[in-house]
């Protein structure tokens, strides 16, 4: 079996940590170099429900998309829910790993486990300089309406569903995709002159002005739903890692929907 350290530094190598942003807390949150590690479950969060999966599934190590403590922290108590998973992960010898916007910018990273989600052709980077965000072709052009069921259909399921923004009717044969927040991105989406942009968390502002200045579709999916298919994709990358030095690891995939957002009501007469 290897130990925590083995792993973590082929973690490394697939998302290296000096690409992560400045603002991010990626890496090694929690865990003894030496343990051995025999079973792994990647998640997009780090909260109890995941902590307490690992629990179940006699895992050693978590390795998770988002960071348990992104501002930093004086503390760890157990009083506190941040403190309660590490005091729960340190208790039952369970190490936790982060790669963050290190993901999001890696080859293939998060955007690429986006479009392999939704069946897409990645032609290049949304945004070349830091490799963020994707650009992709359609097998075939099919209506802005056609495009968000696909997303509906493929991506996992949560309470928010899929936003669209646009004329539904409208063809689409090149689109831009983004995991996570997206907003900030539409200078990029603009310029690579793309018909749809499906991300996540779009706000007010920039989506009212985004349609005002072109005719782009807009496609928003919850914020979890478009990070999960990395956990997938992130798997598989260690799986062939394990196969490859012969370590025999046990990795899984959570299921558990850890997205904030628990029901959703249509107002009467709102437009579908």
């Amino acid at each position: 079996m290897p130990r925590l350290s083995e792993v973590i530094a082929e973690l490394d190598a697939l998302w290296p940590p000096e690409r992560a942003e400045s603002w991010d807390a990626v890496g090694t949150v929690c865990g003894d170099p030496d343990a051995e590690i025999t079973r792994v479950l990647f998640a997009v969060d780090p909260v109890q429900d995941i902590a307490d999966e690992a629990i179940a599934l006699g895992a050693d190590l978590i390795v998770t998309h988002h960071p348990l403590y992104l501002r930093g922290t004086t503390t760890v108590a157990a009083g506190h829910f941040k403190g309660r998973v590490v005091h729960t992960l340190i208790k039952h010898d369970i190490a936790l790993h982060v790669a963050h916007t290190n993901a999001d910018t890696a080859d293939p990273g998060v955007s690429d486990a986006l479009a392999g989600a939704l069946d897409l052709r990645v032609t290049g980077p949304l945004v070349p300089e830091n490799n963020l965000g994707r650009i992709c072709e359609l097998d075939r052009p099919e209506t802005l309406a056609e495009f968000a069921a696909r997303a509906a259909k493929r991506l996992p399921a949560t309470a928010q569903g899929i936003r669209v923004a646009g004329d539904p009717g409208m063809t689409v044969r090149r689109v831009a995709v983004s995991g996570g927040s997206g907003d900030s991105l539409f200078g990029a989406v603009r310029a690579a002159g793309v018909d749809a942009f499906l991300t996540a968390d779009l706000r007010h502002h920039p989506v009212s002005e985004a349609i005002q200045q072109s005719p782009l579709g807009l496609v928003d999916a919850a914020h979890w739903a478009t990070e999960w298919p990395w956990c997938e994709q992130a798997a598989a990358q260690l799986d062939e890692i394990s196969d490859r030095h012969g370590w025999d690891l046990r990795v899984h995939v959570s299921k558990t929907v850890t997205d904030p957002w628990s029901s959703h009501h249509t107002s009467p007469g709102a437009p579908n």
